[in-house]
């Protein structure tokens, strides 16, 4: 019986692992709570608590970014529309100063102001990112919108000369869409703050359906 939980509480943990992983683009970890007992958790289809952490690598094309997962009370019960549910589900977010700056200069590429971001700073007593090019800077204010994280331009100057926000604020709501969308199960994020590291963000969900193998290739396994 010992060896059994311990087999498939491992078992368990690589697949919860690998389904995350393929949702992130990133390596992670997943365990499952010593209490009850996972074959009771299995024979029930019933988990109560999970708990998962990418390696920090990146998440999609947003490299230095690491999550931590909390998720309660799953249930396994395959129906016509999902695989079955999730009560609720927190996502912590890190995302490192530096892994701003690769990400910035590999996916942003901003006209007159000297092609792509060469460097990105923080000011967290004032909320804000300073992306800066060749010649010119970009103030932005991460903030919670459309269920997603955007960069909210408070100010931007080329050559000296400031400039309307409105030229370069599709760019960066381009940029962050791509990194922060579009999530399964409905999750979304709650809120985001800037520190002197980098970026920290929250999403969740509650109540979620977990998608079927059919529309989601990531819970094959599940």
């Amino acid at each position: 019986l010992l060896g059994g939980e311990l087999y498939a509480r491992k078992r368990a943990n690589s697949i919860v692992a690998g389904i995350v992983a393929c949702v992130v683009q990133d390596d992670a970890k997943a365990s499952f709570e010593p209490v009850p007992p996972f074959l009771w958790q299995h024979m029930t289809g019933h988990y109560t608590n999970i708990n998962i952490e990418t390696a920090g690598n990146q998440v999609r094309e947003a490299k230095g970014m690491k999550v931590v997962l909390g998720i309660k009370d799953v249930r396994i019960q395959s129906t016509a529309d999902s695989s079955g549910t999730v009560g609720s589900l927190t996502a912590d977010i890190t995302w490192s100063l530096d892994g701003l700056r690769q990400t910035a200069a590999n996916m942003v590429q901003l006209p007159f102001l000297g092609s792509a971001i060469s460097d990105v700073s923080t000011n967290a007593a004032a909320g804000t990112i300073e992306l800066k090019s060749m010649l010119g800077t970009i103030t932005a204010k991460p903030v919670v919108a459309n269920k997603g994280i955007a960069l909210q331009i408070i100010e931007l100057k080329a050559i000296g000369l400031s400039w309307p926000r409105e030229t370069i604020q599709p760019i960066l709501d381009s940029f962050t869409s791509q990194l922060t969308d579009n999530y399964p199960m409905g999750i979304h994020a709650d809120s985001v703050q800037v520190t002197d590291n980098g970026v920290n963000a929250r999403y969740s969900t509650q109540n979620a359906a977990m998608p079927k193998a059919s529309e989601d290739p990531c819970f094959a396994k599940l």
